[in-house]
């Protein structure tokens, strides 16, 4: 996979060795370009951007992605934009872990295998998001995805994933995540049966959190985010080559002759990129009370609100809890946020039965939830020792400020929605002693 460049929205130059050089010299589109190259500019941003938020990078590439036939639509499977094909449902929701099709009964690719789970908003007016679930089971052959309508944030659950971009590849592994930005392409190659989770955002790209009062260190540090290096291949693909555009929610398809992974060296600050899930520095309370879970906000998708997001990406890794006289587990709640949560690996603290690895949940806006029965009893009664939380386990929660409507592929085709959920609640008794008098200190 060659050498990965560190640094999360660097200024970053690569040129793939083999070419050396390749990189123009001192301006980014010379009359002739090296080696007979092509110089072309992707942007992420508008041009007039401030220059903390200007996205784009420069691509020198054999041939420009202008040349292919002309997109025409293709069928979108469970890949949806349509909010609005089921009833609204505020219940809790949960869902057993998604089935992965077997490789023979049908090969499913990186592609075929995305399913819309919620979402809102709305991809031609660049405001909103959609959760995907991924299951496949072979890799894309002559065939990339290109997302017009926004950026993907990639949860590997189960298999790993070797993504070829234009900017080159990356290895991304479960506990790691990564970030294809808007337009870029690439492929995925898998090896066997494959699961993960996908949060996408239209309008707003990825960044990290604001740290205010915590200062100028932890959380997700920015030294260890990773992009790939320039690699290119100069191939031919006489049969065709697809590429794949998402575009205002649907799927469309154009055909050209040669792959397209043929950029030889690139610079610039848009890039995709991944990110180490156990590199995560943890803050928590160390006196009393449950810290909210925004203290555990890898990265954020800002809204023109200050302080409310699109989207935020928030874990729950392993650590410490030491607060005392405090009930640890995340309190019962309400929420002017949607969240939606889904677990790679363990146990969740709050719901050790149920929640497994590869399912998922959703808690819609002002639906109430919290602990089960069993957390809470347990708990309740619990000696306040230091204590390790989460050991081997990592659960994260898509959050976001928009109310998300359910697809119908959710609620009934996938046949994997939890319809006992709400029981895990039901043993919850009243503990209220009206003689209780509080003791005087």
């Amino acid at each position: 996979l060659g050498k990965t460049l560190c640094g999360f929205g660097n200024e970053f130059s690569s040129e793939d060795p083999r070419c050396p050089g390749a990189l123009p010299d001192g301006q980014n589109n010379p009359q002739v370009c090296p080696y007979g190259l092509y110089a072309e500019q992707l942007s992420g941003s508008a041009f007039t951007c401030p220059r903390p938020t200007n996205k784009r990078s420069w691509l020198y590439r054999i041939l420009p992605s202008v040349k292919h036939k002309p997109f025409t639509p293709v069928y979108c499977g469970n890949i949806t934009e349509s909010w609005n094909e089921v009833e609204p449902d505020p219940n809790q929701l949960r869902w057993l872990p998604f089935t992965i099709p077997k490789s023979l009964d049908k090969k499913v690719d990186f592609v075929s295998g995305l399913n819309t789970i919620c979402g809102a908003g709305d991809a031609k007016s660049r405001n909103g998001i959609g959760i995907h679930m991924y299951t496949c089971n072979t890799s894309m052959t002559d065939r990339c995805f290109n997302n017009s309508d926004g950026d993907f944030l990639i949860v590997p659950q189960q298999g790993n994933l070797l993504i070829t971009t234009e900017f080159g590849k990356m290895m991304v592994e479960p506990n790691e995540i990564c970030v294809i930005q808007q337009g870029m392409r690439f492929t995925v190659d898998v090896y066997g049966e494959t699961r993960g989770y996908i949060l996408e955002v239209y309008g707003a790209h990825f960044e990290l959190p604001d740290l205010g009062p915590i200062g100028a260190n932890g959380l997700a540090n920015p030294r260890d985010f990773q992009c790939p290096a320039a690699w290119y291949e100069d191939r031919t693909v006489h049969t065709g080559y697809t590429v794949i555009n998402k575009y205002q929610g649907k799927l469309f398809s154009c055909q050209q002759d040669f792959s397209p992974f043929n950029v030889v060296a690139w610079h610039g600050n848009y890039t995709p990129y991944k990110y180490n899930l156990e590199k995560f520095m943890a803050i928590n309370a160390v006196a009393f009370d449950h810290a909210d879970p925004s203290i555990f906000t890898v990265l954020t998708a800002k809204s023109t609100r200050p302080g409310v997001a699109i989207a935020d990406f928030v874990i729950f890794p392993p650590r410490w809890g030491v607060a005392e006289n405090t009930f640890r587990p995340p309190y019962y709640h309400r929420n002017c946020m949607s969240e939606f949560m889904g677990l790679i690996k363990g146990h969740y603290e709050a719901k050790e039965e149920g929640f497994l690895p590869g399912g998922g949940s959703l808690h819609s806006m002002m639906t109430p939830h919290g602990p089960d029965a069993y957390c809470f009893e347990k708990n309740s009664m619990a000696d306040l020792e230091p204590e390790r939380v989460a050991e081997g386990t990592m659960a994260f929660m898509f959050e976001s400020s928009f109310s998300m409507a359910v697809t119908k592929w959710a609620l009934e085709t996938c046949q994997r929605l939890d319809k006992t959920y709400y029981q895990c609640w039901e043993p919850l008794r009243s503990h209220f002693n009206p003689n209780f008098r509080p003791s005087h200190k």
